[in-house]
């Protein structure tokens, strides 16, 4: 083995103070007597106890009190120490010897020493090191700064002979395991992972896994790497293994499999944890020859609490309805929110119409149980959409869709009701279809228009931008909410056009305002049909050309799940369009797969913090400071969105975010309003 010790300045290697007495110990007597250099290292107080006149000439001391007094502990790396503390233990439990190669500064000058390590009881019964110097080494600077190197990394170094026994522990692998005897391969939380280390060793010579295994610390994440090699010492067959911990990191991606799967308002899994394990509970469900049921609950009226007591009050009423959906749930079944006012049950039972009956009017009663929110009392309804499974449907797709029928058969029958599928319900899918081709004509009829949303800079107070958001005005009809119809015109294609539209009004609208004084910059949200497009940046060049707007004044915000796949094709699209002049944001940040490596990668200039997080502020999460942060490190500007309070402002303000915008300031207005309301304050 090989190992370094600490550099000190004034003393190097530390040793330990002992009992001034010690020179009557006849061990000590004999010692003394010695030629080559020895003395006695007490670990626990980080002083020599005792050296003989060749090892005083070695730590240039002039006597044995002066040596004694120097606190050799005062200036020794961690690792250092760590060894000591391992040799001291080893010792005790099994009566061994240690010889490396050591390094030690009196007053410092180096001097590189083949060393031996042994037990030396003191008179109180602790456990000291005697230090037998064998002679000075002569190494070469490579290896004893790579030999310093294996002392101090935290990588985990073990050579392991044929049997699975350690040879050699550097001080990372010996601090990580129980013992110095430890097999390896009692290490393996899994024995089929010592299985699959073994069978690549053989195959291949090496072998490269990541595994659980149980150390001192506790069960932990390594990740392992194995190489055969010899034994330097004996020439045996031998195998080289080094450990990383990687349990922080593990962590992180369960936290972030956690985040991409769950509502972080409610903590209910969403919709991609839906479309994928939802699938598998029915798949498993038809193998055992059960039956089960989708329920689809949509609260009635949600939107007027939204409009009437604000964004807050609506999420805090989300959240009440996810935990009593939860406490009338049993374990075994499944509960999600889809999206905003809507949660989806997989319910599995062998009299599933009996039990989701019931299930279904208990639900009915307890989601329509009044609350007090905002100090008001507050009571909202649900409409229930029930499906069985198999008989309405074999994929999880399908059944959420014939759900949703018959959730809006309920509304259609006075809310506050359940309806179960059948295939009369043809008649929805056709009004839908309805809906769908009014869509298609909306553009060419001028049934859209554009409202804007102010974005103020929280130190100011002074607005310095807009979103602009799309509006649908149906003819007979409420204004449809966004949320209903752009969906609707994803799905048929349409968004394409809508896009390029949007993108044009703004820029137009932009070049008005600032004619009128009103030199704000507009923000565009692009559609993920729009960024797909191949002619992108010609449409978008066009705009500039035909509107005459000048590119800064426009910001492009893309969502982050727009950033999945193509990384070459995305990050020509964005530099492309960053060469235009145009600004880019990353909207919706923290909710899909929050991928730090798309701050770094790509062009943008501010990140949008997702409402929902501004919402959650009272509930103490710190995903809101932990984004603003990585901006404020990446240099980035900060649009904190839907923020609805005070409060949530001034802690915004705080934390030195940039702008903000949200029903606190002001609604998305027409541009008209826009202007008189906001440009003219």
């Amino acid at each position: 083995m090989q190992g370094m010790a600490a550099r000190s300045h004034q003393m190097g290697f530390v040793c330990g103070v002992g009992d001034r007495a010690c020179g009557v110990d006849p061990r000590l007597l004999v010692l003394s007597r010695l030629s080559q250099a020895l003395w006695v290292f007490d670990v626990d107080n980080g002083r020599i106890h005792w050296a003989n006149d060749t090892a005083l000439g070695l730590w240039h001391a002039p006597t044995l009190d002066a040596l004694r007094a120097r606190d050799m502990q005062s200036d020794m790396s961690p690792a250092v120490a760590a060894r000591l503390r391992q040799y001291q233990q080893d010792i005790i439990d099994h009566d061994v010897s240690f010889s490396e190669v050591w390094t030690i500064y009196p007053l410092g000058v180096p001097h590189t020493l083949r060393l031996v390590f042994s037990g030396f009881p003191l008179a109180d019964g602790r456990m000291a090191l005697l230090c037998e110097v064998l002679g000075e080494h002569r190494i070469d600077p490579e290896n004893l700064r790579s030999a310093d190197a294996l002392i101090h990394t935290p990588v985990m170094i073990t050579l392991y002979n044929q049997h699975a026994r350690g040879l050699y522990r550097n001080p990372a692998a010996r601090e990580s395991c129980f013992d110095l005897l430890e097999r390896g391969v009692r290490r393996f939380v899994d024995p089929l992972d010592a299985r699959s280390l073994f069978q690549q060793l053989k195959q291949r010579g090496r072998a490269r896994l990541v595994s659980r295994v149980r150390t001192a610390q506790g069960e932990r994440w390594h990740d392992i790497s194995a190489q055969q090699c010899l034994d330097p010492a004996s020439g045996q067959v031998a195998c080289l293994v080094s450990e990383v911990d990687i349990s922080d990191l593990k962590r992180a991606e369960a936290r972030a499999q956690y985040l991409a799967h769950h509502d972080p308002l409610t903590a209910l899994p969403n919709r991609q944890f839906v479309l994928h394990r939802y699938q598998e509970r029915l798949d498993a469900i038809r193998d055992q020859g059960s039956a089960a049921a989708l329920i689809f609950i949509d609260l009635d009226r949600f939107k007027n609490i939204n409009d009437s007591l604000g964004h807050a009050a609506g999420d805090q009423l989300l959240v009440l309805m996810a935990e009593r959906l939860r406490a009338e749930l049993r374990d075994r079944d499944l509960v999600a929110r889809l999206g905003g006012d809507e949660f989806l049950v997989l319910i599995e039972s062998p009299d599933i119409r009996e039990h989701v009956a019931h299930l279904a009017q208990r639900l009915l009663r307890v989601l329509g149980r009044s609350v007090e929110i905002a100090d008001t009392d507050v009571q909202v309804t649900a409409s229930l959409g029930i499906c069985v499974f198999p008989d309405n449907g074999h994929d999880i797709h399908t059944l959420m869709r014939h759900a949703d029928l018959a959730m809006y058969r309920a509304k259609d029958g006075g809310r506050d009701r359940m309806a179960w599928f059948d295939q009369d319900m043809t008649r929805i899918a056709n009004t839908r279809l309805a809906l769908e081709n009014e869509l298609r004509h909306a553009l060419h009829r001028g049934q859209f228009e554009l409202h804007y949303q102010p974005v103020v800079d929280i130190r100011s107070n002074e607005v310095v931008g807009a979103e602009a958001l799309l509006r649908w005005n149906r003819p007979g009809h409420d204004q449809v909410p966004p949320t209903v119809f752009i969906p609707i015109c994803e799905e048929c294609g349409l968004m394409d056009a809508i896009g390029d539209w949007v993108l044009l009004e703004a820029a137009r609208q932009q070049v008005r305002w600032a004619e009128l004084g009103c030199n704000l910059r507009v923000a565009v949200n692009l559609s993920v049909m729009q960024f797909n497009s191949p002619v992108l940046l010609e449409t978008c060049r066009q705009v500039l050309e035909e509107t005459g707007c000048e590119p800064g004044k426009l910001e492009l915000e893309v969502t982050e799940s727009m950033l999945l796949g193509n990384d070459e094709r995305t990050l020509a699209t964005l530099d492309g369009l960053r060469a235009l002049g145009f600004r880019l944001a990353i909207d919706d940040f923290g909710t899909g797969y929050s991928n730090l490596a798309y701050l770094q990668r790509y062009p943008f200039s501010s990140l949008k913090i997702d409402r929902s997080f501004i919402a959650a502020l009272d509930s103490g999460t710190p995903i809101a400071e932990l984004v603003i942060s990585l901006c404020h490190l990446l240099g980035m500007d900060i649009v904190a969105e839907g923020v609805e309070s005070q409060h949530q402002l001034e802690w915004l303000h705080q934390r030195n975010c940039h702008t903000y915008q949200g029903f606190l300031y002001s609604p998305a207005l027409p541009a008209e309003q826009f202007l008189q309301q906001i440009c003219r304050r």
